[in-house]
This record gives C-alpha cells, sequence and structure tokens, in this order.
C-alpha cells in the first residue's frame, strides 16, 4: 500500500493537538507532534540578567539557544539579525515552530491535507 508522508506547521502545540486529534477522529494513526527550531536546545530556563554579567552568550540570551558543543555555534548566532531585535519578522509562515507529521494511505491525502489545513496548519 501507497503512503504519503505530510508535514505541517502549526504555531502553536494546542493548535497541532487539536489538527491530531482531528486526524485520528477520521482513521489516521501514524500522527506526531515535535517542537523545531532555527537553534538548537529548549531553550533557557531561567531569566538571565545582563547586568549581572552572567551569560554565556548573547545568542544564548536573546535566541534562547542552547550550544552544548561549545562557543563556536553560540558566536554564529548572535551574528543572526534575530539576535540583535532588528530584524522584521512580519512574514507569518516564518513562526510555526511545531511540526505535526502523519503518514497516511496515498488514496486518503488530500483528505488529511484539507483536515489539517482546515485547522489553520501550513502544509
Amino acid at each position: 500500500m501507497k503512503e504519503r508522508n505530510i508535514l505541517s506547521g502549526f504555531h502553536t502545540e494546542e493548535d497541532a493537538s487539536k489538527a491530531a486529534d482531528a486526524l485520528r477522529q477520521a482513521g489516521f494513526s501514524i500522527v506526531q507532534i515535535d517542537r523545531v527550531g532555527q537553534f538548537p536546545g529548549d531553550g533557557n530556563e531561567s531569566i538571565m540578567n545582563p547586568i549581572s554579567g552572567e551569560i554565556p552568550s548573547l545568542g544564548i540570551m536573546t535566541l534562547a539557544g542552547d550550544f552544548p558543543n561549545g562557543r563556536d555555534a553560540s558566536i554564529l548566532a548572535a551574528a543572526s539579525p534575530d539576535a540583535s531585535g532588528m530584524a522584521d519578522r512580519g512574514d507569518d509562515n516564518l513562526n510555526r515552530s511545531v511540526l505535526l507529521t502523519a503518514v497516511v494511505p496515498e488514496e486518503r491525502g488530500d483528505e488529511a491535507t484539507q483536515i489539517i489545513t482546515s485547522l489553520g496548519g501550513m502544509v
């Protein structure tokens, strides 16, 4: 049986969960939700005070990245316009950091895609 892999982006995990529930109700069983991002790690667990000087790097403080392999990656990330706060993120599609993945039968792929897009997902 041929299958179709559908990758779709959502703004929040709650929106992705609604789509996943709708897909499961429609009979699709292989559905997974993950968080993806431009930088590694889960972000900061504590509030950082730049005045105290106890920040590992600008990339960690402003981008909520976790750079366990040394300072090189965090220095490169700090060169991003996002780190300075001067970047224009006007495009709505750039902030979709929740990934919903579904594996569906080929003949029902359009149906699954329609369910996802109707609930705010970008396929």
